[in-house]
């Protein structure tokens, strides 16, 4: 573990930035769940159903889907769970590993998914995409993506 000798404390125009940073992300998260809940979903709902989706055969081993979300495998399972009650996913045993298992996609979570996705997309360009102008949206990109890099490679580490 390194020793620190001095914090480096945050200029006013990083303050600015990240608290901006921080406030956006809550506002956009809170409106974004705020538009899902006419159909009954979460954001996290939503996530799972996008993942299972679009992966093949729209199912992921539960291992996978918790690491793909960022959930504990004890969340996800709850959330799971709660998914399965309302017929969107199913649990299925892995052939290949007893252990294992899979969440699936059901008919009507699929349906759920086809119905909702143009209303959330439609949400996300109200209120995030349409309000940059493409260059901004291009260089917030561009400026975000050495951040995702960094976060993805300490993803497990301490």
């Amino acid at each position: 573990m390194e020793t620190e000798t001095a914090t480096r404390w945050l200029t006013d125009a990083e303050q600015c930035a990240w608290r901006t940073h921080l406030e956006v992300n809550r506002l956009l998260t809170y409106q974004l769940e705020r538009d899902l809940q006419p159909f009954g979903l979460t954001m996290n709902d939503y996530e799972i159903l996008v993942n299972l989706s679009e992966s093949e055969g729209v199912r992921m081993r539960m291992s996978d889907l918790a690491s793909a979300t960022l959930q504990s495998k004890s969340r996800l399972s709850h959330q799971i769970t709660r998914m399965e009650n309302a017929d969107l996913v199913r649990r299925e045993n892995c052939e290949s590993d007893r252990r294992g298992l899979y969440a699936v996609l059901t008919d009507h979570g699929l349906e759920t998914m086809r119905k909702v996705s143009p209303h959330h997309v439609s949400s996300v360009r109200r209120h995030f995409i349409d309000l940059l102008r493409p260059e901004a949206l291009e260089e917030l990109h561009k400026s975000l993506t050495p951040i995702a890099e960094h976060l993805r490679g300490q993803r497990g580490r301490p």
